[in-house]
């Protein structure tokens, strides 16, 4: 198929040494040698954004000296890849890497001095690990023989709100894009955009939120009206489920918009959720293909394609190290305030909800969280209940969930889940099911998620027969 503008997304294993980016750099460019205008939208280097977070916490904890070391190994690992890539020591590229980590470091003194850390400070300091990157990706094209030219989120037009840390795109985002790529466009030039950041109307640097990289790549091919968005990782694919748990998963040839959402919800990493919307809204197909074999189709996600009743589960995927907070006792009987109050607590602390459950008798309400936010919902919860409520965490605890559109209508969908867990010996601690019926989510004892999804995965027959026609 011949494209005329594609949108390709490059994550940070894509990026993570002069060799990742030269080989990610050649990928774009073929496209371009075949006729494709192409947008290249980068995450920072594998392991950046990390130890960005880290060294921005050491500052404000008052270990200067640890922050200042790791900006110091950041910036020769910087200098390295640009020279790898034939940037020479006066080069624009080099100077800009160099301008680029004092900067950092000036913004990483100013959190030191005040002893504070600020979600507007956490933003500027996290997003330098794009700003690092784009550069690099732009020379290798370069040296590819290419024109290329790099930009900030912002400068590519992505306007957002003021929330820091989780920012969404305003509605004048699009037309900004499309002003400040398209003329770059049609002179021929690709533009390489740093992902994962934008910024408000005054100016600063926000960012969309972990894994934001794919966010800003949907609102560029929303923006720009591309053909599709490719988003290259290091599997072939979105598998049926994690390779690394069942050895004969496979990959998945089509999924739509809303299935490819409730994966990436329930943890399998194929792109940040909100990254669909954008694409929905603009009916714009993302194509998930492997850097290792870029001539393999890959997955692609569009609108809700034809389905094989036969088979109506796609995958199946876990989110592990999970804790239920059970909230029981007389006081949640009939009192719509009670329960109001344990959502709006939820709210307060910004912790997500990965499952509830409330029992048709009124007299328990069950969430699930990540184990890492357990300690803050008690918290949040025991501070807004008051009366004879008891509180308690169940930790150890994953969420496996299927996902399918063809369960809509189909009988028999949850008998051979809840076979599939009874063969394992597997206790169902929670159950889950909405009434889009795209998936069927149950919580389990970690210890046994591995068993059960290689035992749903054969249940359904997903290692022999996951496409969609």
């Amino acid at each position: 198929m011949a494209y005329s503008l594609l949108v390709m997304k490059f994550g940070g294993t894509n990026m993570q040494d002069a060799q990742a980016i030269r080989h990610s750099a050649s990928l774009a460019a073929r496209s371009v040698r075949e006729g494709a205008k192409v947008v290249v939208v980068v995450s920072a280097m594998a392991g950046v954004t990390n130890g960005l977070l880290r060294l921005a916490d050491a500052a404000q904890k008052g270990d200067i000296a640890s922050a200042n070391d790791d900006i110091a190994a950041m910036r020769t690992r910087h200098f390295a890849a640009a020279q790898e890539l034939g940037a020479a020591p006066d080069s624009a590229t080099v100077r800009e890497i160099r301008e680029l980590h004092e900067t950092l470091r000036q913004a990483v003194y100013g959190v030191y001095l005040l002893r504070e850390l600020t979600p507007r400070s956490r933003d500027l300091i996290v997003a330098f690990g794009e700003r690092l990157s784009a550069p690099l990706m732009s020379l290798a094209l370069e040296q590819g023989g290419w024109r290329a030219h790099h930009l900030t989120g912002g400068q590519a037009g992505i306007m957002t709100d003021a929330h820091f840390g989780n920012a969404r795109p305003l509605p004048g985002s699009y037309a900004r894009i499309r002003d400040r790529l398209g003329g770059l466009l049609s002179a021929g030039v690709t533009p390489v955009v740093a992902g994962f950041m934008g910024e408000n109307e005054d100016g600063a640097i926000t960012t969309l939120g972990r894994g934001g990289t794919d966010f800003s790549a949907t609102i560029v091919g929303k923006a720009l009206v591309a053909d599709e968005v490719w988003a290259w990782k290091d599997v072939d694919g979105v598998m049926s489920a994690d390779p690394r748990v069942v050895g004969d998963a496979r990959n998945i040839e089509v999924l739509s918009y809303g299935e490819v959402m409730e994966l990436a919800y329930f943890g399998a990493k194929v792109l940040h959720p909100l990254a669909v919307t954008p694409l929905r809204e603009g009916g714009i197909p993302l194509r998930v293909k492997s850097a290792a074999d870029p001539d393999f189709p890959g997955t692609l996600v569009q609108e809700a394609p034809h389905n094989d009743a036969g088979h109506p589960v796609k995958a199946v995927t876990a989110i592990r190290h999970v804790s239920l907070i059970n909230v029981t006792g007389a006081g949640v009987l009939g009192v719509p305030e009670v329960v109001a109050s344990l959502f709006d607590a939820i709210a307060r602390e910004n912790i997500t909800l990965l499952m509830v459950s409330q029992s048709s008798s009124m007299s328990n309400v069950s969430l699930a969280v990540q184990g890492s936010e357990a300690p803050r919902t008690l918290a949040a919860l025991r501070r807004a209940v008051t009366g004879e409520l008891n509180i308690e965490e169940q930790p150890g605890v994953a969420v496996l969930a299927i996902v399918g559109a063809g369960m809509r209508g189909q009988k028999g969908v949850a008998a051979r889940l809840f076979g599939a867990l009874a063969r394992e010996d597997v206790n169902i601690l929670m159950i889950s099911q909405g009434s889009s019926e795209l998936n069927i989510s149950v919580a389990v004892e970690d210890a046994q998620v591995e068993g059960a999804t290689r035992s749903v995965h054969a249940a359904f027959g997903l290692g022999e027969r996951v496409a969609a026609h």
